[in-house]
């Protein structure tokens, strides 16, 4: 005969409690901060972003010219990508005279790899 519901799993955890914290931190979502964090995710899902990313760590920082004569892409292409980059906040930007370099903002990149190994656990 099995025992009657006590609301504990096998740890010993009231799952109650459990359910109330799953519905807590899903309804603090918003479409919002979902559509941010898509936009990071989009940036980062291709190939030639990722390439951009790992050319601008290695060298500091680069310029738009650097970049598309070293990766070998038309500049309206490298501008693109660069846009999407930045709008995403993988990227910033400093002038000097007429040239814009683009740095990789670290602390972004940092945080975004945290949370994919969060998620991953």
């Amino acid at each position: 005969m099995s025992e009657p519901y006590s609301g504990l799993n096998q740890a010993g955890q009231n799952t109650q409690t459990k359910t109330n914290e799953l519905k807590s931190s899903v309804a603090s979502l918003n479409h919002l901060s979902i559509k941010k964090v898509l936009l990071v995710f989009r940036a980062l899902n291709h190939k030639l972003r990722q390439d951009i990313l790992k050319f601008i760590e290695k060298n500091g920082k680069s310029s738009v010219t650097d970049i598309y004569i070293q990766l070998r892409m038309d500049q309206s292409v490298a501008s693109q990508h660069l846009a999407i980059l930045r709008r995403a906040g993988l990227l910033t930007t400093t002038r000097a005279g007429k040239y814009v370099y683009y740095k990789l903002n670290t602390s972004k990149v940092e945080m975004i790899n945290n949370m994919i190994v969060d998620l991953l656990k």
